[in-house]
Parts: structure tokens; C-alpha cells; sequence
């Protein structure tokens, strides 16, 4: 059921209300829950590249985990998988439309809505009958950011819309944070503007909540931590690895506590050295894998 919630009305979320320019009402499908507060964004290119995709759901299922909302825009690529992943994770989640309720963009995530609206809430300062205009789209970047204490950047070229959502989050006084790609590749380039420009560097979900100074939204110490930190590590080494393709699992298999040469690899796994090398470089960048001296390897612990 849809609901108009105003500036004024006590679920209207606190933080949104705070910023420049904040809606005059939303539009909600769902509903806001206090947990939201400790809220962080997921935003990047709608045109993503495996990694990306892999990355943006790994950090969405572990933020939800810890009991973070994910907060996205539903759009193709970044935005949608990371609200799966907080889906997978369990954990609530909220996504922002340029667009009414009448016109679910794109139109292929008319699932995803309903189970975001069934998860946290699906919101939009748009009208029912209102489209998805490309003007649109900036108006609700200021909404993600807005409802969010930091933003990640997953994946982003130079002209993404994500970049737009950064720059909102920094005027807002929110913290900005960005996941390094390759130089060479032009989706990672805005990303990796943001770090050269001052952006937190990413490489596990521990440097967002060290940055936000969060731990848990139920605290937990001592037996009790170690043993749900144990869990989500746990669910999130067997995510990461059911995500792996054939080749990948292949060279992981082959790998233990005991530094292994990257010739031995080749022959145990029965791939091409240049195809080994491809699959251990993406391996160790899902975390999974660590390059000893003398191009060695060893599966990472923990």
C-alpha cells in the first residue's frame, strides 16, 4: 500500500529532513523502520562489469548483515545488486525512484520492488503517474544521500550519475567512500577520481563501519561478538564462493594454508598460465586469495 508521508509527519526520516532542499513528501511503498538511521548508500554504473556487480552485492548482503540499511536507486548494474544482496542477507533495505509508483524503472525490476517493499521501502518524491525523466534521476540522488550517513561508490565512470550522488553526499556533509578498479578500465575511472580526490578507500565493508564509528545496532561483546562475527564471515565466504564461476572455483580448489607456485596451480587446475593468472587476480580482489612472495599463493584466512 502506498502512502504520502509530509516534511512534517513524524516517519519522515529525520536525517532527509536536515538536508538542502529535502522533499516536501514521499511517496512510500513499505515502511521506514528506526534501524534506518544507520543507514549507508550503494550507488554506482548502471552498465557494470562482473566485478562490479560481484562487489556491489558482496558489500550490500555484508552492510545488511551488521544490521545496516542498504540504501539504492533500483536502477540496472550497481543499484540492484546491491539491494539484492541486503535481500540475500536478509537486512533491510530502501530504494529511491526518479519515477511514480505507476511507472516501475526499469520495468524489469517490478520483482525487485515488491520484495524491497516487503523489506524496508521503496520511496519516491514523484507522483503515481509521474515517468522516469531523465531530470529525474539527480532529484533523486539527493534523496539516496540524504537518507544515508555515507555513500559508496562501486563502480563509476567518468560522467555516471553516481558521481552526482557523491558530490550531493559531500555537500550534505556525509562521508564518501569509493571500491579502486583498474586504470584501464574507463567504469572504474570515477571511482577512482573520487579516492585521488579525497574519497575513503574501500577494500572491506570493516573500512566503512570503522569510518561511520559503527559497530553493531545491538551492541555485542566478547563470546557473543566474536561469535557472530564468526557467522557473518562464515555466510559470507560461502556467498562470495557459490558466486564463483567453474574456472575460478577450479584454481580455488587447489589452494590451501601452504604457499603453492603459480606453475603448480596451472597443472592442478588444468587452466592456461594466462588464464590463472586472470582467475588468482580476481580472486584475491573478492578476498579470497592472498600473493605470497615469489608468486606463490595461498587461500586467505578468516
Amino acid at each position: 500500500m502506498i502512502r504520502k508521508i509530509g516534511i512534517n509527519d513524524r516517519e519522515y526520516p529525520k536525517g532527509l529532513r536536515n538536508i538542502y532542499d529535502p522533499p516536501k513528501a514521499l511517496y512510500v511503498n513499505g515502511s521506514f523502520s528506526e534501524q534506518d538511521a544507520m543507514a549507508v548508500a550503494i550507488v554506482g554504473s548502471r552498465r557494470a562489469t562482473l566485478y562490479g556487480l560481484e562487489m556491489s552485492e558482496k558489500f550490500g548482503y555484508e552492510l545488511a548483515s551488521h544490521g545496516i540499511t542498504v540504501v539504492s536507486g533500483m536502477a540496472r548494474g550497481i543499484d540492484s545488486a546491491a539491494h539484492r544482496g541486503a535481500l540475500k542477507a536478509k537486512g533491510r533495505t530502501i530504494a529511491v525512484m526518479g519515477s511514480g509508483h505507476g511507472h516501475i524503472y526499469p520495468p524489469e525490476n517490478a520483482k525487485l520492488y515488491k520484495e524491497i517493499a516487503a523489506a524496508g521501502a521503496v520511496v519516491t518524491e514523484f507522483e503515481d503517474a509521474e515517468e522516469p525523466l531523465a531530470y529525474h534521476f539527480p532529484m533523486r540522488n539527493r534523496i539516496i544521500s540524504g537518507l544515508s550517513l555515507g555513500v559508496l561508490v562501486v563502480e563509476a565512470a567518468k560522467d555516471s550519475g553516481a558521481l552526482i550522488t557523491a558530490d550531493l553526499a559531500a555537500e550534505q556533509g556525509r562521508e564518501v567512500f569509493a571500491l579502486p578498479g583498474k586504470i584501464s578500465s574507463a567504469t572504474s575511472s570515477g571511482a577512482n577520481r573520487l579516492i585521488k580526490d579525497g574519497a575513503r578507500l574501500v577494500e572491506s565493508v570493516d573500512d566503512i563501519l570503522e569510518e561511520l564509528k559503527i559497530t553493531e545496532i545491538r551492541p555485542l561483546a566478547g563470546a557473543a561478538k566474536a561469535k557472530k562475527d564468526g557467522e557473518i564471515a562464515r555466510k559470507t565466504k560461502a556467498y562470495v564462493y557459490n558466486s564463483l564461476t567453474e574456472d575460478e572455483r577450479a584454481v580455488y580448489r587447489t589452494l590451501s594454508d601452504e604457499p603453492l607456485y603459480i606453475d603448480d596451480i596451472v597443472n592442478k587446475a588444468n587452466v592456461g598460465l594466462k588464464k590463472a593468472a586472470d582467475v588468482l587476480l580476481k580472486l584475491q580482489l573478492k578476498h579470497l586469495v592472498r600473493e605470497m612472495p615469489g608468486k606463490q599463493f595461498v587461500r586467505k584466512a578468516g
